[in-house]
């Protein structure tokens, strides 16, 4: 390369950068316009690489927040069976549709899943106990329910 090309793509790249910072959307179509063309040297590598690792984790997030709501509600229909409601019912099916759903797009999040149940737990604990007024202490340490348990259709606790 010459020096004037040394320094477009220099000046591309720093306006790669400070795209990021002013307009996301834009840096996004981008950098992926760059990567289409080969032209490797040209993107913003670091925000890329911090973006997907950033993907990854927004995923694992998902899946523990919707643990916890599928979790909480299982809690709620077992803890208060004379105020079970037709919705609990529907939002516990969504919860697990919506859990397969994301499942099979990342079947790695798979691993560690006793870990990830947990941290479901712990939240869906804190949620039963504001929304139902019955105190977290009343509730088991570790949760009442295998990933079996959780994701199949035909288990209502008792």
């Amino acid at each position: 390369m010459d020096t004037l090309t040394d320094n477009n793509t220099l000046k591309d790249n720093i306006t790669a950068r400070a795209l990021y910072e002013v307009d996301f959307y834009q840096w996004a179509f981008h950098n992926a316009d760059l990567l289409r063309q080969g032209r490797f040297t040209e993107i913003d590598l670091e925000n890329i690489v911090e973006e997907l690792e950033d993907m990854a984790r927004s995923n694992k997030r998902e899946l523990v927040n919707r643990l916890a709501v599928l979790i909480m509600y299982l809690l709620k229909f077992q803890y208060q069976a004379k105020r079970r409601r037709g919705s609990w019912i529907t939002t516990i099916g969504n919860q697990r549709t919506a859990i397969k759903l994301l499942l099979e797009d990342s079947p790695s999040l798979m691993n560690n899943i006793d870990t990830v149940i947990a941290k479901g737990f712990t939240a869906a604990k804190r949620k039963f106990e504001k929304e139902t007024g019955i105190s977290a202490r009343e509730l088991p340490e570790t949760c009442l329910y295998t990933f079996e348990q959780l994701m199949d259709y035909g288990f209502w606790p008792e």
